[in-house]
This record gives structure tokens, sequence and C-alpha cells, in this order.
């Protein structure tokens, strides 16, 4: 059952999207690696069960460009089924996975199941719970990249994502956010209001028939 949205774009605007719970393995090969994924859809995960094409756009992005990723030290927002990081992750970064308590689940499972065969070339991807505006100071600043995909979504979150963004990227980190630009969402406004008010904003790729924008952000000097 889909709670919100239509046919082309089965987003919801609350979490309730399905109704049944029922698990879907997927192949994915991303910048030269083989993911298998477990997408857990029920009405509990909501939107963190799938994965959305902002992920695949932003691992194409970065694979394109391409960005460095062996040894840096990353941070994943919203992770979700954990695709974005767990593809770092076996390029060699140093990666934190985080989202809310109840998708953990999953995103731990997921990076269980893509464990390389010689083992992670750094460390194992950490996955952590965290709750934006509550408990990112619990989180250290020291991050080279932070990564986003399609958590753009509910307006009363935007100005608590800023803050926990601001506080992730006090030491120069540079910050990757891939949305699928939806009206009903608001989608457009966090790039052009919320975003701006603590962050230099660039829009480095559009995808138009997918309706899927990519932003590179970095913290303002006055901030």
């Amino acid at each position: 059952m889909i709670c919100a949205g239509d046919e082309d774009d089965p987003f919801p605007a609350d979490d309730c999207l399905f109704a049944e719970t029922f698990s879907q393995e997927t192949i994915y090969n991303l910048i030269g690696q083989e993911l298998k994924i477990t997408q857990v859809f029920g009405a509990n995960l909501g939107v963190a069960a799938p994965v959305w094409e902002a992920a695949l756009h932003l691992c194409g992005y970065l694979e394109d460009q391409p960005v460095e990723l062996r040894g840096r030290r990353i941070i994943e927002l919203g992770a979700g089924t954990g695709v974005v990081g767990i593809v770092a992750a076996r390029l060699g970064a140093d990666v934190t996975l985080t989202d809310l308590p109840v998708a953990l689940p999953q995103l731990q499972a997921n990076v269980s199941a893509n464990m390389p065969s010689s083992g992670w070339p750094s460390a194992p991807p950490t996955v952590l719970p965290l709750s934006w505006g509550k408990d990112h100071m619990d989180f250290p600043s020291d991050w080279d990249l932070v990564l986003c995909a399609d958590i753009i979504y509910l307006q009363e979150t935007y100005p608590l994502l800023v803050e926990t963004l601001a506080h992730l990227c006090k030491s120069g980190a540079v910050v990757y956010l891939s949305s699928k630009m939806r009206k009903e969402h608001g989608t457009q406004g966090f790039y052009e209001e919320y975003l701006p008010t603590r962050f230099n904003v660039k829009l480095v790729h559009r995808d138009n028939k997918q309706n899927n924008n990519i932003y590179r952000a970095a913290l303002r000097e006055d901030q």
C-alpha cells in the first residue's frame, strides 16, 4: 500500500509507506563494487526501507568526478539501506552510517552482508543512531565528507538538519546531497532558503529526466 504520492514517484508524505512487511534482495554494481542489498519493507521502517534513486545518482556522481574516497573520514546521514556508505567503505573510506534507531538493524545487516572477502580495506563501517538536532553533539566534527541521499522530505526537520550539518562540518567537511526535487515536500526551499543560512551551496549535477539534483555544500567562513 502506498500512503501518498503517485505512480511515478511513490514517495510518502508521512512514514506509513508499506502496510505489510516483506523483504527484497537486490544486486547493485556501483563504482566497481557489487553490493547485495536487502530492503525490508514494513510500516515501521517507512522511507528507510527502499534504495532510492537519489542514492544511485550520488554513487554515479562520486564515480564520475571522481571524488576521492579512500582514506577519507565519511559520515552518511539518513543512510537507510546503507548503499552509499557501504560502497565508500569498500573503496577504503572510514565510514560511519547513521539513521534513526528503527532503521539500524537493516543497516547493520547490509553492512555485514557486504564485507569484502578480503576484509574491509579500512575499518568496518560503524552504524550509529542519529536524530538531527538532538544528539548530533555526540558526534565529532572532524569529517572529510558528509553524504546525504534523499533525506530532504519533511519540512519540520529542515532546521534540525542544517544545525546537525553545521556541527559535523566545523573542521571543513564537504557535504554532498542528492535529492529528488519534490514540490510537495518543499525540497527546493531547503536548498534555497534553509541550507544557505549556514552554508555555501552549489548545484553540481542535474538529471532532468529523473528530476534529481546533487548539491555540494561547505560551511560558510562566518559560521
